[in-house]
């Protein structure tokens, strides 16, 4: 679904990215790992075009993502953020209906569609109306999923979507987001630095470090098989439960 081919990216004169090249996989769920500043989010910024490599291609279903394609682009692909990065004038269904309405959507099928997602997510139909301040995290989440997916696209990128929430909520919606990836069998993105939270999604694990690509596999492949000292290192550090063989 995406493909990186020699990618770079440079900021204010300091490598953030690369060089490196990367497949995504059409249906799967593809978790980027590391630590902070690695290059996780920019990745996934280069993967939407909200940012443009230096170096290097970067493709979508098989055509370049460039600036004249990205909005194109956008349109297929859901993104999340953590907190949802709602706009807080809007209410929960005008957030998650800003592009639909954008777009000229029929309103018919626009309500049907949010009833669809609320269903999907479990989100209360009380609290489409309430505005972001007025939502727990959780809720918050689900509205910036709901927004996500309210075209349908063809995969989600997901930046620490789960990282703002307190441990019983975060573990509430890792159970419903696993669940909803799997039954809706789209490409899946998704940023952290947990790799317990890795494992618990992945069909692939990619840990990064100072911007390249030192490992990828399962997360059994990480735990068990380390490629480098740094690996067993990031293993180390992590307080999550210990990935089966």
């Amino acid at each position: 679904m995406f493909a990186l081919t020699d990618v770079s990216k440079v900021f204010a004169g300091r490598a953030a990215l690369g060089p490196l090249s990367l497949d995504v996989p059409a249906g799967r769920t593809t978790v980027l790992i590391g630590p902070s500043g690695c290059g996780k989010s920019t990745l996934l910024r280069l993967l939407i075009g909200l940012v443009e490599p230096d170096v290097g291609t970067v493709r979508f279903d098989g055509a370049p993502v460039t600036p004249d394609s990205a909005r194109a682009v956008r349109l297929r692909v859901g993104y999340v953020i953590q907190d949802g990065g709602l706009f807080p004038h809007l209410t929960a269904r005008g957030n998650v209906t800003l592009m639909a309405r954008h777009l000229g959507r029929p309103q018919e099928s626009i309500q049907a569609r949010v009833n669809e997602l609320a269903e999907l997510t479990r989100f209360p139909a009380d609290g489409l109306d309430r505005y972001p301040h007025q939502l727990s995290g959780g809720q918050r989440q689900r509205v910036g999923l709901m927004r996500a997916l309210m075209l349908d696209p063809d995969a989600l990128l997901l930046d620490e979507p789960l990282g703002a929430l307190d441990p019983l909520v975060r573990a509430d919606l890792q159970a419903e987001l696993r669940d909803i990836f799997r039954s809706l069998r789209k490409t899946v993105v998704m940023v952290t630095h947990d790799l317990g939270e890795a494992a618990f999604f992945a069909d692939r694990v990619v840990l990064l470090r100072d911007g390249r690509i030192v490992q990828q596999g399962s997360a059994a492949d990480l735990w068990h098989r380390a490629a480098d000292p740094f690996v067993t290192r990031f293993v180390q550090a992590q307080r999550g439960p210990e990935v089966p063989a």
